[in-house]
């Protein structure tokens, strides 16, 4: 059986390029590798720091976070935000010799950073490759990243596996919308596989719904194992960060899972927020609420589902 580990780079995102092979690159880029019966992914989040969002999705497709700062700016302060707003507590931290430890240290004081392996960046892939796999046998789920029609096959769609196994003609549904859709084959890697574990990283050649109508952030699972809903309240804490204050019916993005959705604040205690399409998500699941206009912090604050 093949497994599966998943690892975000952060700071210097190019030394994911020393990992693994280059695959998709949209803001999203994957590099992976097969090592024996194990398949590792990097994923960096190109498209930041212009954008904040891919930033958040990078780091929801990683069991790991390898975080490799190579300065310390306000994108490096995002960055450590969104892996403590995401509770992302397993990663190896290094950085370039010429940024000053004692200024790191005070900058994730206090975070999951905090509890990251500290390495020299030449330790960097010893360590990496000590980490292991991490499997579940919860219902079947995965979350999509990318989705497109190859001639010849149909629709093809991208994502990994983060609960439990899913098979070939395998009868699910895609969440949101509540389409049916068949598994006709499932490739791992490039290779054709009969089933996936989670975290598997797969490319679904699916039945029953066209690529425009399947997005990012979208969900494949079990029927009744997610949620669908348009409003959702939050056991929510703010970002001390972020000093502006928050008001109903003010506009912003929330970040679930690969999700990023405009929503309104409904009521600010308890704090709800009002979709404009639906969300897939799940009780407990963490939602991150973005202001991408800011000029200064860009995360408000994010809390977990009640």
């Amino acid at each position: 059986m093949v497994k599966s580990v998943n690892f975000v780079v952060l700071g210097k995102q190019d030394l994911a390029s020393e990992f693994g092979k280059k695959g998709t690159v949209t803001d999203l880029s994957l590099y992976d590798r097969k090592e024996s019966d194990i398949i590792k992914t990097w994923v960096t989040p190109n498209g930041f720091p212009d954008k904040i969002q891919p930033l958040f999705q990078a780091i929801n497709l990683a069991e790991y976070v390898i975080f490799y700062v190579d300065k310390l700016d306000k994108f490096t302060g995002e960055q450590i935000i969104a892996l403590d707003s995401l509770k992302k507590e397993k990663g190896i931290l290094s950085h370039t010799f010429d940024v000053d430890e004692s200024k790191l240290d005070l900058m994730i004081k206090g975070t999951v950073v905090e509890k990251y392996i500290k390495v020299d960046p030449d330790k960097i892939k010893e360590e990496m490759n000590k980490l292991e796999p991490l499997i579940n046998n919860d219902s079947s789920e995965m979350i999509i990243d990318h989705c497109f029609d190859v001639k010849g096959v149909g629709t093809v769609i991208l994502g990994k596996v983060t609960n439990g196994k899913i098979k070939q003609y395998d009868n699910l549904k895609l969440y949101p919308a509540g389409i049916d859709i068949l598994i006709k084959s499932i490739q791992m890697h490039d290779d054709p596989v009969e089933e996936s574990i989670c975290p598997a990283r797969v490319g679904l050649a699916v039945k029953g719904v066209k690529p425009d109508e399947v997005g990012r952030g979208d969900v494949i699972a079990k029927e009744g194992a997610v949620d669908v809903k348009t409003e959702v309240e939050l056991d929510f804490q703010k970002n001390p960060f972020y000093k502006s204050d928050i008001a109903e019916n003010q506009g912003c993005l929330v970040n679930i899972g690969l999700q990023v959705k405009a929503a309104t604040f409904s009521s600010i205690s308890p704090l709800k927020l009002t979709f404009e399409k639906s969300v897939v998500c799940k009780k407990g699941q963490i939602a991150v609420v973005l202001k991408p206009e800011s000029t200064t912090i860009r995360i408000l604050g994010s809390g977990s589902i009640k």
